[in-house]
């Protein structure tokens, strides 16, 4: 093996394991809820904790790892995250395991950048390191689609914790392979980190998704929900104020002012969204509603991870040839599409074969074309020295946009689900709202009635349609804005050229 394959391994499996950890842990979800008297809002933090941290830390951390070292940010953040994934399985109530998946996503924050900046430095060939990216974006989209399959294969003959457990060993390994390969690399000249923009920034996305997580237990219109809306965009303008001021701000917002930047950065944040919205929802339909077994749900999610990671190849290929505008906007129209199709033809019986899996297949093609060439976008924009700033950035909007598809679309759903069961026959048990609180609660309160099971089936339904709703009309919106604002062929011919002047000055 090569130095630069050894490098390029290390780094896909620190990736595959931080990535597989964000929807791992969503086939466990019923397990979690009856083992640890968890309700939905509770599962939404225990998968959000971990995302909400890897979105507050990952700008700082990419700043640290380009001042301190690349190398032994990597090293930190895998053992780190070993340990915590530890914790994590052998903890007892829901609060504690919330606290461990915060712990889980500190560290992972400090991984991810490190792997798209150590590709960089590493791969100064324009092609190699399109191709290398490549990889790297089917290694996050695999593990991030695949999570559920391997979760489901572990819950098949073990407990809950073992989904934890299990990325210990990829961890362990990618921190042996790192410790041993990968040269180091810094740049002395980045400034010390923005503390008071850490803050803010982390005062601003906890109020944001606190208040839309706890938003139906108070009402979307109450006095709470109000003030914490209100106060999320106060810390929002706070925080655009202290960048703009800041020396060294921790987020450079003028970056956002260069349209191709920003349409790329909304690109990826809106794909997370709708994938991580979309596997919180379906993996509970799998097994609560369809009543599959662990395995057998992961089993068959396993088309959406397939056409990504096919796509995500495909889309790193015809970027440069026809333009990031025209495959991310491709694969922003098949994803919605995809969406659209399930909100208006789910049922308790759908058929698997003959409408899940082309459903899913069209979903997972469009976040592969949307991922790579939005990725490279975002990239270009910066020079190498600051890659590890890039890549952060990168990083933040893939989390930001799976913390609130999380906390947004389960929202949506509790409110639906939590209505329609008042409005039902359950209403006559006294209990409906009890039941609206958590969906393994429902079908026990259902128990073999069949009036009630149909019930608590209807009110899934809905919730799921109209989460699948609005996630269509996002991906639909962000194609059409895609259309003005991502850079074309022009732009992947003009940074070739500009490539190809400074390969012929060094030489």
């Amino acid at each position: 093996m090569s130095r630069k394959a050894g490098i390029l391994t290390a780094v896909y499996v620190a990736a595959l394991a931080i990535n597989l950890d964000i929807t791992i842990v969503n086939v466990a979800l019923p397990s979690i809820a009856s083992e640890l008297g968890a309700g939905t809002r509770g599962l939404q933090w225990v998968v959000d904790g971990y995302n909400l941290a890897f979105t507050a830390l990952v700008l700082a951390a990419g700043s640290l790892s380009d001042r301190y070292g690349r190398r032994p940010a990597l090293l930190i953040g895998l053992l780190g995250f070993a340990a915590t994934s530890v914790i994590g399985a052998l903890v007892t109530s829901t609060g504690a395991l919330i606290a461990a998946r915060f712990g889980m996503g500190a560290f992972a924050a400090l991984i991810f950048p490190t792997t798209l900046s150590i590709i960089s430095n590493t791969f100064t060939d324009r092609r190699q390191r399109a191709a290398a990216l490549g990889g790297w974006g089917a290694i996050v989209g695999v593990g991030v689609a695949s999570g559920p399959v391997t979760g489901g294969l572990l819950l098949e003959h073990f407990y809950w914790g073992s989904i934890f457990l299990a990325l210990t060993p990829l961890a362990i390994v990618a921190a042996g392979l790192a410790y041993a390969l990968v040269p180091e690399s810094r740049d002395p000249s980045v400034p010390s980190i923005d503390k008071r923009g850490l803050v803010v920034s982390i005062a601003m996305l906890g109020a944001l998704t606190y208040t839309v997580i706890e938003a139906p237990e108070h009402g979307w219109g109450s006095a709470f929900t109000v003030l914490g809306f209100t106060a999320a965009a106060a810390l929002v303008v706070v925080f655009v104020l202290v960048e703009r001021a800041a020396e060294h701000p921790m987020l450079d917002v003028r970056l956002f002012a260069d349209r191709r930047f920003s349409a790329a950065s909304g690109a990826v944040t809106v794909t997370f969204f709708a994938l991580s919205g979309f596997i919180f929802l379906i993996t509970q339909y799998f097994q609560v509603v369809r009543d599959f077994g662990p395995l057998s749900t992961g089993a068959r999610i396993l088309p959406v991870a397939i056409s990504i990671a096919v796509a995500s190849v495909i889309g790193g290929i015809l970027a440069p040839r026809i333009g990031t505008r025209a495959v991310v906007v491709t694969g922003l129209v098949s994803f919605g599409s995809a969406m659209a199709w399930i909100a208006s033809s789910v049922e308790i019986d759908t058929s698997y074969a003959n409408t899940i899996v082309p459903q899913m297949v069209l979903m997972g093609l469009g976040m592969g074309l949307i991922s790579t060439p939005a990725t490279e976008s975002i990239m270009l924009v910066l020079p190498p020295s600051r890659a590890g700033v890039g890549s952060a950035v990168n990083d933040a909007t893939r989390e930001l946009g799976a913390t609130l598809g999380v906390a947004v679309i389960g929202s949506v759903f509790s409110s639906v689900f939590g209505a329609r069961l008042i409005d039902s026959a359950m209403a006559a048990t006294g209990q409906a709202e009890a039941a609206g609180d958590s969906i393994p609660v429902a079908f026990g309160i259902a128990g073999g009635d069949p009036a009630l099971v149909q019930a608590v089936q209807d009110a899934f339904l809905s919730g799921l349609t109209t989460g699948c709703a609005v996630l269509a009309a996002l991906c639909f919106t962000a194609a059409a804005a895609g259309l003005v604002a991502l850079p074309g062929r022009r732009f992947h011919a003009a940074k070739a050229a500009e490539a190809e002047e400074l390969e012929l000055v060094s030489a």
